[in-house]
């Protein structure tokens, strides 16, 4: 099944109330009979309220990926301090988890609400006067099973490799709301296909720009199409809807001074839904080892930012000779941002141009990022490549200086691992040391035990 067993047996009905009672600033959608039993929801403003539940729908998305990755560090009493399961996450220990909630049933529950709207819109009639809400319903529900789908594929699944796709495990695709129905697992070309059919489906039904960044939008879809390509390493597609994304979106914030940020040098600098957001959705808390409440940013990493790059101001704060981390566009230190920016796309158009041979064009995408991170009170050079590969080769770099914890460093390891970028993860807890070795089987991370048990899929 889908949803942890807690959720398993409970009635459909139970299961949108409790849905509902995740966020009492959402329309209420179910009424009660005169037999005081509930009905579903059964018009297109229900069905939107379900989507605009931001608690389930935009709060919660993985990371223990982001925990996995290689961008923070624990410092030994740290390590002490922490229970087992946590410790056993840092170091890629196995381990059978049990532990509710998760990124598995947070994940899924957003598609369970996502299949239930599309059910609903088969009993809605669409005409010219609910043709604009019909047509949001649809494209949102589209977007979001896709969206998370990607997420949870980034988590569960092994790196998309044409080699072996089709017997890779991937995840299971709930496209039905019968939670009845056993979950089985599909392999990864299957869980592409059907990320994309999804995505490029809610580009037909939704707004150029949404009415607020928690609503999907056609920008939104692009985006979510450049991210899913470019970690399938299918660069000129990733170019492609990259490209479509920035012609709808495509403002930067200037770190010299926008509206946006509060104070590069303050514990949050960053206002929430700032003008380079696309899409907001933020990691759930879940796996907080990663917080700076007990993580240090890699020093080698730190160390990559340049006098006058007003980012190492903006994303950190010193702690005696290290560094915790604090830019999040979330306008909170501790909830980490993981929706699509222009930053971000702006970085795969960049990387898809210069691996399809536009050198040039590569450049100028990632000279105009960078210009609006540099201080305007000392001169900005121009970086230049040789060639498509150099030009690679500092735009990954570059994309891990600006992307940092937003979710992306684990698939971005195991995609280009598959390019024999050798990269090895690595912690050292008082003397004895820990490797994750390229194209590890660890890299898809484990199934709740429970979902294991009770559907028969099988394991990581």
């Amino acid at each position: 099944m889908y949803m942890t067993s807690r959720y398993r047996y409970t009635s459909g009905v139970q299961l949108l109330i409790l849905l509902a009672m995740f966020c009492t600033s959402c329309k209420k959608f179910l009424d009660k009979n005169p037999n005081d039993q509930a009905t579903v929801p059964v018009k297109l403003e229900d069905l939107q309220a379900l989507l605009d539940n931001a608690i389930v729908m935009n709060n919660a998305t993985v990371s223990w990926g982001e925990a996995s990755a290689d961008d923070y560090f624990w410092m030994p009493d740290t390590y002490d301090a922490m229970g087992l399961p946590d410790q056993q996450a840092y170091t890629w220990v196995r381990q059978d988890y049990t532990v509710y909630p998760n990124d598995w049933s947070a994940g899924y529950q957003p598609v369970y609400n996502a299949n239930f709207c599309m059910e609903g819109l088969e009993k809605i009639d669409k005409h010219p006067l609910n043709e604009k809400n019909w047509n949001n319903v649809m494209g949102s529900a589209l977007f979001f099973r896709a969206y998370h789908f990607l997420q949870l594929a980034g988590n569960h699944a092994k790196a998309y490799d044409v080699a072996s796709y089709e017997k890779d495990p991937g995840i299971a695709l709930r496209t039905h709301s019968d939670f009845n129905i056993p979950s089985m697992r599909a392999n990864v070309k299957s869980t592409y296909e059907q990320i994309i059919r999804d995505a490029r489906s809610s580009a037909d039904y939704l707004p150029d720009n949404p009415s607020h960044p928690l609503r999907p939008s056609k920008a939104a879809s692009y985006g979510l199409l450049a991210r899913c390509y470019l970690t399938m390493r299918i660069y000129d597609s990733a170019f492609k809807y990259s490209d479509l994304c920035l012609k709808i979106k495509n403002t930067l914030m200037n770190f010299n001074g926008d509206p946006d940020i509060v104070n590069l040098s303050g514990n949050v600098p960053f206002v929430a839904y700032n003008k380079e957001t696309i899409f907001y959705t933020q990691m759930n808390s879940f796996k907080k080892i990663y917080s700076p409440s007990f993580s240090l940013i890699d020093s080698t990493l730190c160390s990559y930012f340049q006098p006058g790059d007003l980012r190492k101001t903006a994303y950190f704060s010193s702690v005696g000779p290290y560094y915790k981390f604090k830019g999040n566009y979330t306008g909170n230190s501790n909830i980490f941002f993981s929706g699509l920016a222009v930053d971000e796309i702006l970085l795969i158009r960049a990387e898809s141009l210069a691996r399809i041979g536009k050198t040039d064009e590569a450049m100028n995408d990632l000279n105009n990022l960078l210009v609006s991170r540099w201080d305007k009170n000392r001169t900005y050079i121009p970086i230049t490549a040789a060639n498509g590969q150099e030009a690679v080769n500092i735009i990954l770099k570059e994309r891990r200086k600006e992307l940092l914890m937003r979710g992306l460093r684990w698939p971005d390891i195991k995609r280009l691992n598959k390019e024999n970028r050798n990269i090895i993860l690595k912690r050292v807890i008082r003397g004895n040391s820990y490797f994750l070795p390229p194209n590890d089987e660890r890299y898809a991370l484990l199934l709740p035990i429970d979902i294991i048990l009770q559907s028969g899929m099988e394991q990581n």
